[in-house]
């Protein structure tokens, strides 16, 4: 062996030692579309007024570097209460929040026109599908001592 290739072979050797001291990129690291908050107890007393169901609500984020298309996307409870997400597109680092009760759609919120409430006040889980139905995420709670979860 001459002493070019014995040094080619000691650099690369150093440099995969050094790969090994540091942590691979996380799976997620580019990003995602996932529940991040899930209001299931609005304020005040449950009277089904078009606030109180407006006042329970999911949010969900899209921390990619992209726009994401959830046309035929569904957000759905463990009741199977579910949101059929229209024609929309949840732009890159944005967040949309599906409110249970009635009212205009815009950019940032969606309205599932209910007028019943959906979020159990104690325990329940929602799932974000795709429109194949692959799930995207899922997130659950199990406590009345609080009125929402971070996901």
């Amino acid at each position: 062996m001459s002493a070019y290739t014995a040094r080619i072979g000691a650099a690369l050797a150093a440099g995969c030692a050094l790969a090994l001291l540091y942590p691979a990129t996380p799976a997620g690291a580019a990003g995602s579309v996932h529940l991040s908050k899930i209001y299931y107890d609005s304020p005040g007393t449950d009277n089904r007024s078009t606030s109180s169901l407006n006042g329970e609500y999911v949010q969900i984020k899209n921390s990619t570097s992209r726009g994401v298309s959830l046309k035929g996307w569904v957000l759905v409870d463990a009741s199977n209460h579910k949101y059929t997400f229209p024609s929309y597109t949840l732009g890159a680092g944005k967040t949309v929040t599906v409110r249970t009760g009635i009212g205009s759609d815009t950019s940032a919120t969606k309205y599932q026109d209910r007028r019943a409430y959906v979020w159990n006040n104690d325990a329940d889980k929602a799932t974000l599908r795709k429109t194949g139905g692959s799930t995207v995420d899922t997130c659950s709670y199990n406590s009345s001592r609080v009125d929402y979860k971070i996901c």
